[in-house]
């Protein structure tokens, strides 16, 4: 089984959300689970079903629109568009890449298994390419 690494402000919300709990689905829909779903995708003290990646994108999305738009008044919201969980996701592994994170930490981070469909997320800005070739230019170092 392949391990899931947090970084410490997610390491230090999980406890809140497992809330002692040892098994069973973290996000949970907010009624009981329909008959015929499986055992794995329902929590035992609640009898309600493991939420859907639709449902998780839909909530976060709504959730953020007024982050992703801090110029936009409250009562705009439903014109809004927020953040995506791909997005999220995406620059996530963005900022990585131009940190210098390695290719095969990257794909181990993202659970891509080729370096193609890890392209579309490592695409570094003009200016984190800029400092990369300044930090490692020959000349600079023997001037320093």
């Amino acid at each position: 089984m392949a391990g899931i690494y947090w970084q410490s402000g997610t390491a230090q919300l999980l406890p809140r959300l497992i809330a002692g709990r040892t098994r069973g689905p973290l996000f949970l829909t907010g009624r009981k689970a329909p008959a015929g779903t499986a055992t794995l995708d329902v929590c035992e003290e609640t009898s309600r079903a493991r939420l859907s990646y639709r449902r998780a994108e839909e909530i976060f999305e709504e959730s953020t629109r007024l982050l992703a738009n801090p110029l936009a008044l409250p009562e705009d919201i439903e014109d809004l568009e927020g953040w995506t969980l791909h997005r999220l996701r995406h620059s996530a592994l963005t900022h990585d890449a131009e940190n210098g994170t390695s290719t095969p930490i990257l794909l181990a981070r993202s659970r891509h298994a080729s370096v193609r469909s890890l392209e579309r997320y490592a695409r570094p800005a003009v200016d984190a390419v800029a400092r990369h070739v300044a930090e490692h230019d020959p000349a600079a170092r023997r001037r320093g």
